[in-house]
């Protein structure tokens, strides 16, 4: 507990978490107004009903009542995610930067032990970030129901599912990050290459999934969960969409990228020279 005390504390010295917090709190909002624009959107067009032809299963689906309140309370995930995985990454680079690894490495000797309090440090974190944009999605999203005459759905436990399984994505991609860090220990480039994956791989592998979807049939769309982000995604989808897994599937996935990434940083810590 002393370690994670010690990892709290030097991210708490610093000006990054504050930050990176008000770049998260300004990105919440913009993915506050995106949510609600695109929740607008589905209920109009479901509002007369007819739709046909393909897709129109998922539309009329992601228009159901539970899933827009499951959207508009987990609003800010995707860039969220994103800030908890690169504070998670500085949390290991602040080290190398700041030329400070090896007296903590000489100071607890149990490389392994320093990894699992940056571990714990970092989750922690991405935990708080969770608690606080859950906390401004349940003042925002009921305003905005409202006005889309969309009922609050709390009583609803896919709601509740959804926002709870938002709070293990981000306790999971804290974990992404701190071996992310571990492997590239440059701040920099662990910044660039991270955010620049992160960003245009989403983007990339959804237009590569369609692209390949409209090739094959849609059968091979299921496998975009294979992708962090889009596994994350559907973690917090509310109700099953026709033609996507279930969200056990997306926890799966995270949990085992999650897994990969904390042994390997570990293993890599263990033997990495650190000068």
């Amino acid at each position: 507990m002393n370690l994670v005390r010690a990892e709290l504390l030097k991210i708490r010295t610093t000006n990054t978490w504050w930050i990176f917090g008000i770049v998260t709190f300004v990105l919440w909002i913009l993915a506050v107004l995106w949510n609600w624009g695109e929740s607008y959107q589905l209920t109009q067009m479901t509002a007369d009903g007819g739709l046909e032809g393909d897709g129109a299963d998922q539309i009329v689906a992601s228009a159901d009542p539970v899933n827009i309140a499951s959207t508009l309370y987990t609003s800010g995930q995707f860039l969220g995610l994103l800030m908890v995985l690169m504070l998670a990454t500085i949390v290991v680079t602040n080290e190398y930067f700041h030329q400070t690894a090896t007296t903590t490495f000489l100071l607890t000797p149990r490389r392994e032990a320093v990894v699992l309090a940056k571990l714990v440090a970092s989750v922690i974190l991405g935990l708080i970030f969770w608690l606080v944009t859950t906390v401004l999605n349940l003042i925002a999203a009921p305003i905005l129901l409202t006005v889309l005459k969309v009922d609050l759905q709390l009583g609803e436990p896919a709601v509740w599912r959804a926002i709870g399984l938002n709070g293990l994505a981000y306790a999971l991609w804290a974990i992404l990050g701190v071996g992310a860090g571990i492997l590239i220990r440059s701040q920099l480039g662990a910044t660039i290459t991270l955010s620049s994956v992160y960003v245009i791989g989403t983007f990339g592998t959804s237009l590569l999934f369609f692209l390949l979807t409209s090739q094959f049939g849609e059968g091979i769309n299921k496998l975009q969960v294979l992708v962090p982000t889009m596994a994350s995604d559907l973690m917090v989808s509310g109700k099953e969409l026709p033609g996507s897994p279930p969200q056990w599937v997306g926890v799966v996935v995270l949990i085992g990228y999650a897994l990969i990434a904390g042994v390997l940083g570990t293993w890599i810590a263990k033997r990495r020279d650190v000068s």
